[in-house]
């Protein structure tokens, strides 16, 4: 038996807002949607599971009906679905009484229900979210049933606010695989048994790293897992090396060369460190225009001419800050004192 894994796709979301990119993300997220269902036509699936969170928020009926419909597409496929803390179904939820494709089985109770797929010798464990945050341990008491089909838990969680999950009762609980959503990096929660497929699409600054879906087969008990790159996109942090003899423009070149290097595709937050000359303040909507960048810190330190101030400033406020410390400051702590308290008196001086 081939399953694909897919969680967290957030259809109806529009990231990066206020981005001039961020209307065509949106369509992006149902693009790599349907490019997921083709990939499973393509490799002939038998068992899609879904761990919850198709959707970023309540489900529209149009909406519905264009999911359905490449559901309906896989026939050969049978698709199990769940709603997670997002999606959740609340008692007005389209969800409810949407007239699903024969091949779709919703896992829709709010406590642990089976599906039992006698051609696939494969048995589904899952329940859905039936509001925004559950912070009992549901997992904790579902046990497999016996016999020797497959075992399949779909569970959507993972920390405090979110169903918390044990490890060492997950492990004990009899599933053959644990088929986990909420978590948007793909993961390995427990070794062979439990994985977060993670986001199908990367949708916030933090969702760093390839996204894709985990694709499995069984052999008698046991299973092979693969995960599988498919967005076209990620989020990227990028540090930058800033020195004092770094100017708006040459940073602006150091930028742009590293996301040419990474891929201009890419949505990036750079992170400036390293020391700049005390005159030098970054030019940050420069930089912004260089690529898809979306956050731009800067951790650098002015690089302060540590003597040529000492005499400048000798007998002076200044000069007396800069003598306290002695010599050289060794200790981290005391370049950073030294480094602030020089930013704050020579700020006063200008």
């Amino acid at each position: 038996m081939r399953f694909m894994h897919i969680a967290d796709v957030h259809l109806g979301a529009m990231p990066d807002a206020g981005a001039p990119w961020s209307g065509s993300r949106g369509k992006e997220l149902w693009e790599t949607f349907e490019k997921c269902m083709g990939e499973a036509r393509a490799r002939k699936v038998d068992l899609l599971l879904v761990a919850g969170d198709l959707f970023h928020r309540q489900p529209r009926v149009r909406e519905l009906q264009e999911v359905n419909a490449l559901f309906s597409s896989l026939s050969g496929t049978i698709v199990v679905l769940m709603a997670g803390n997002h999606d959740y179904l609340k008692p007005s939820s389209p969800y409810w009484d949407f007239p699903w494709s024969e091949n779709v089985v919703c896992l829709f109770e709010d406590q642990c229900e089976k599906i039992r797929l006698p051609e696939l010798r494969t048995e589904v464990y899952g329940f859905s979210y039936h509001q925004q945050e559950i912070t009992a341990p549901l997992y904790d008491s579902i046990q497999a049933g016996p016999g020797d089909y497959f075992k399949i838990l779909l569970a959507h969680g993972g920390d405090a606010q979110h169903i918390p999950m044990n490890k060492e009762k997950l492990m004990k609980a009899g599933f053959d695989y644990i088929a986990l959503g909420h978590i948007h990096k793909p993961q390995v929660y427990i070794k062979n048994l439990a994985l977060y497929a993670g986001a199908l699409e990367p949708v916030d600054l933090n969702d760093t790293g390839p996204h894709g879906f985990i694709l499995g087969e069984t052999f008698r008990k046991k299973v092979k897992l693969t995960f599988v790159e498919l967005a076209g996109r990620q989020y990227r942090h990028e540090e930058i090396e800033v020195t004092p003899e770094d100017t708006a423009f040459s940073l602006k070149n150091k930028i742009q060369e590293r996301i040419r290097q990474e891929g201009g595709q890419h949505m990036y937050k750079v992170v400036l460190r390293g020391q700049r000359d005390p005159q030098f303040l970054p030019e940050w909507e420069m930089y912004k225009k260089c690529g898809r960048i979306l956050e731009i810190q800067d951790k650098t330190t002015p690089a302060f001419p540590i003597e040529e101030l000492r005499r400048k400033y000798q007998g002076q406020l200044v000069g007396d800050f800069i003598e306290s410390f002695g010599e050289e400051p060794q200790e981290i702590l005391e370049k950073k004192a030294l480094q602030y308290g020089l930013e704050a008196l020579l700020a006063d001086l200008r």
